[in-house]
């Protein structure tokens, strides 16, 4: 399995960065490629709605919040609602060839739930997988800590021929993502409670970002066996093709 590892750059734009696993997914569903897998740190502030997102009422106010907060907004690949994250974050983007179409997304939201959970135990934080009442982006198969905060949410997408999983841990800076995460799920009047959101390093303090990412490319490595590889500039060109699926305009 190919290893895409890091952010496309310092000031690189964001919409390029997630229209990436798009362009991952599109060549994996046209037979161009196996499985591969792609782990990064942001290197800048992030709001990743859903496309359900959009078509809320409430969408615009909740853009202006992320904007006045710092933050980038853009609309993710897989499905799912608004998650947040900074610089101090880790996204997985894992795409693989599904002849069967919908075949094994359950099985992939369990699998990869207890890969990232025996990850968290490693580093001392008490992992389960499960919904943490009022989480952003609730699904059945969060990763949390004591079943009381919410540390990686995963996602998915399905094409013809391929999938999309996606996962963001939340290492730290969870006190910035709390009050924004509040206002965006008041403005798209989705339930929510800030008490769900937690990191890594709250749970586990002293733990190590760096040491983190590689237990994570260890965990997959072990599973697949990675190859190391670099993003190809055609890759990057179907990503710009694409990014304007994943922009948000100015309003």
């Amino acid at each position: 399995m190919e290893l895409f590892r890091g952010a496309l750059g310092v000031g690189s734009d964001q919409a390029l960065e997630v229209a990436v696993a798009h362009a991952m997914l599109r060549r994996v569903s046209g037979g161009e490629a196996g499985s591969t897998v792609r782990v990064y740190r942001p290197d800048n502030r992030v709001v990743a709605f859903g496309r359900r997102d959009t078509l809320l009422p409430g969408f615009p106010d909740a853009v202006r919040a992320v904007r006045d907060a710092g933050f980038t907004p853009v609309v993710r690949a897989p499905g799912g609602r608004a998650v947040a994250y900074t610089e101090r974050s880790l996204v997985v983007d894992h795409v693989g060839p599904d002849p069967g179409y919908l075949a094994g997304m359950d099985e992939r939201f369990v699998g990869y739930a207890e890969l990232w959970a025996d990850v968290l135990r490693k580093h001392g934080v008490g992992a389960q997988v499960g919904a943490v009442p009022g989480e952003y982006c609730p699904g059945a198969h969060s990763v949390n800590a004591r079943g009381r905060v919410k540390l990686v949410g995963t996602a998915q997408r399905m094409v013809r021929g391929a999938w999309l999983f996606s996962a963001v841990a939340i290492f730290g800076d969870d006190e910035l993502l709390r009050p924004l995460l509040t206002d965006i799920y008041r403005h798209l009047e989705l339930p929510f409670d800030d008490d769900s959101v937690g990191s890594v390093a709250a749970e586990s303090p002293g733990a190590s970002l760096d040491e983190f990412e590689a237990d994570v490319v260890a965990a997959y490595d072990e599973r697949y066996g990675l190859v190391p590889a670099h993003l190809t500039d055609d890759l990057l060109g179907r990503a710009r093709d694409l990014v304007a699926d994943h922009r948000v305009a100015d309003r």
